[in-house]
């Protein structure tokens, strides 16, 4: 294991993860300016949701909701609400397992709804993407985290990955660089911002992989 570098552990990484089924795919192959866009060249390289892939999952979960009902919970997924990250992360989480609240005009007047961004009794169902080297640029500071994994086009979980055999290469250092990625950026929408729709932060080595939520202490 010590003669591995990070590079390895980042491809033993995604096997496992084609394993379990996750497509996987290369950050600047997806870039738009890639081979196999998915993001806009408007946002330059600002974005981190893949609309496209969002879009397409919430059509296939809510198969009984009109497109306009679609249209309005891709359009509050992208809506800041607040300058403040952890509350931006409160209220993703929330449209997370409790729906988003969508209104739309049917034949009887206007309808209420839910739109659900998860399928919870169907996972297959879900679009699973693991990108490695994703490449995110905002206030002139570029970030390129490990490997991220989108559900629906979402980036839920960010991964940051170190060599076991390099003597600096720490839990603690992924730790602080995981950190880095949430203070050099500031709050702006839910799920376009230094990743920071993620609800769960990965920091491994091949021996101590370790979990948390955003904002967690670096003791978790």
């Amino acid at each position: 294991m010590t003669n591995l570098s990070e590079s390895d552990i980042e491809k033993l990484a995604l096997e496992e993860l084609d394993a379990l089924d996750w497509d996987t795919a290369f950050g600047p192959d997806i870039a738009f300016d890639g081979p196999y866009p998915e993001r806009s060249p408007k946002a330059n390289y600002s974005d981190v949701v893949l609309v496209r892939r969002l879009r397409d999952a919430l059509v296939s979960i809510n198969s009984e909701v009109p497109e306009e009902a679609i249209d309005e919970a891709v359009r509050q997924v992208l809506t800041l609400e607040s300058p403040a990250l952890i509350e931006n992360n409160r209220r993703f989480h929330q449209m997370l397992t409790d729906g988003v609240d969508v209104s739309w005009m049917g034949e009887k007047g206007e309808q209420h709804g839910k739109v659900w961004l998860l399928d919870i009794e169907n996972p297959k169902n879900n679009d699973l993407l693991a990108v490695n080297q994703f490449t995110v640029i905002e206030n002139k500071r570029e970030r390129r985290p490990d490997i991220v994994l989108f559900v629906n086009g979402l980036p839920l979980v960010v991964i940051e990955l170190k060599n076991p055999g390099a003597e600096q290469a720490t839990l603690r250092q992924a730790f602080n660089q995981l950190t880095t990625y949430k203070r050099e950026s500031p709050p702006s929408l839910p799920t376009t911002s230094s990743l920071s729709s993620q609800t769960v932060c990965r920091r491994a080595s091949a021996r101590s992989p370790r979990a948390g939520i955003v904002l967690c202490p670096g003791a978790l």
